[in-house]
């Protein structure tokens, strides 16, 4: 089975989860916005809430939207304002899932991952999830991925 991790890392969890599932045979696809947020983890973190909550879709550099020849592909995002962001968001309008077994790993500290999960049942009704408590915080956390 080929398996593939798609990722959004801010503040070092998903390079957290990322390194873990390369240890269990996953490629790696990481997902770089052209427009990085401010480096200030405040203004970061506002901003990026911000655009979360808006649903926007940030422009991203070199992204191969190609995952034909995976099995499983697994996505990785933090959660702001309770939604993806929005480099992920790109990332779910430009890949074609159809006959994937697809997966998210919510990585939060805020508790706001439910939120995103009902737009997890409403878009892609046959997908799992696993939501972290702030890997890099919380190393134990790496355990729920049983894949």
């Amino acid at each position: 089975m080929e398996k593939l991790f798609i990722y959004y890392s801010y503040t070092g969890n998903g390079e957290i989860v990322a390194n873990n599932l390369k240890d269990k045979g996953f490629d790696l696809r990481k997902v770089t916005p052209k427009k990085s947020l401010p480096k200030s983890f405040f203004w970061g973190v506002l901003t990026g809430g911000f655009l979360a909550g808006t649903k926007h879709k940030s422009k991203l550099v070199d992204f191969d939207s190609d995952v034909s020849k995976y099995d499983l592909v697994v996505i990785g995002s933090p959660i702001w304002n309770g939604r993806f962001c929005s480099p992920i968001n790109t990332v779910l309008s430009k890949v074609d899932f159809a006959s994937k077994e697809l997966f998210f790993v919510f990585y939060s500290g805020s508790g706001e991952a439910a939120k995103a999960i009902k737009r997890i049942n409403k878009e892609f009704p046959n997908a799992k999830y696993i939501i972290l408590k702030e890997p890099k915080k919380y190393p134990d956390e790496l355990k729920k991925l049983e894949f």
